[in-house]
């Protein structure tokens, strides 16, 4: 074998590890940096948007997304569930929501951008515990035939219907809190900024 063969195959293997750590290296640089364009999950918890796709929320069904490290309710309330609100205005400490906490572009009594989708903090303003979703109606748990369905807190016992709007009688002395939100389409709402940035 001569001298020339073994110098080529060394040169041939030199040239292919080294380029195998050079491309290691790129690839271990450019993951942490690519990564770094997201969000940390500090910067979500401080108040970074979120979005939610509603499109598969039953009428009357709910889910929770997280948004600043708060539980956030997303309703989808049946026509008979909005209609039903007015109705409950007496039985309210804080019925068109002039004292409590929500944007001004929701609605004062439905609380909400449309009609039918709720989106507010599952905390109560009592002491902060979570809010069970009650939406049997008449629930005898919850009072009988005057239950229209909304929601309950179990640490205290505070009820708000299904707008979030709390009872009179009851520990808690305001609303469940709107937070900022908009529709990106009929699918899809960001939580966190009241409109699209420009």
């Amino acid at each position: 074998m001569s001298s020339d063969g073994v110098n080529t195959g060394r040169r041939r293997f030199l040239t292919a590890a080294t380029s195998a750590v050079g491309a290691a290296g790129v690839v271990g640089i450019a993951v942490p940096f690519v990564g770094s364009w997201n969000p940390s999950a500090k910067a979500r918890a401080a108040g970074a948007p979120v979005k939610a796709d509603i499109s598969k929320i039953e009428p009357g069904a709910m889910v929770i997304e997280e948004w600043r490290g708060k539980p956030v309710y997303i309703l989808r309330r049946t026509e008979e569930q909005v209609a039903d609100l007015p109705g409950l205005n007496d039985t309210l400490k804080d019925p068109k929501s002039e004292i409590s906490e929500q944007p001004d572009y929701v609605d004062q009594i439905a609380r909400s951008r449309r009609p039918e989708i709720m989106v507010f903090v599952g905390l109560c303003t009592h002491l902060g515990c979570a809010p069970k979703h009650r939406p049997l109606i008449g629930d005898p748990e919850m009072g009988g035939e005057d239950w229209v369905g909304g929601f309950f807190c179990p640490c205290h016992g505070s009820k708000f219907d299904l707008a979030g709007r709390v009872y009179a009688g009851v520990p808690a002395s305001a609303n469940l809190i709107v937070p900022p939100y908009y529709y990106v389409d009929d699918n899809v709402i960001v939580i966190g900024l009241d409109e699209e940035p420009a």
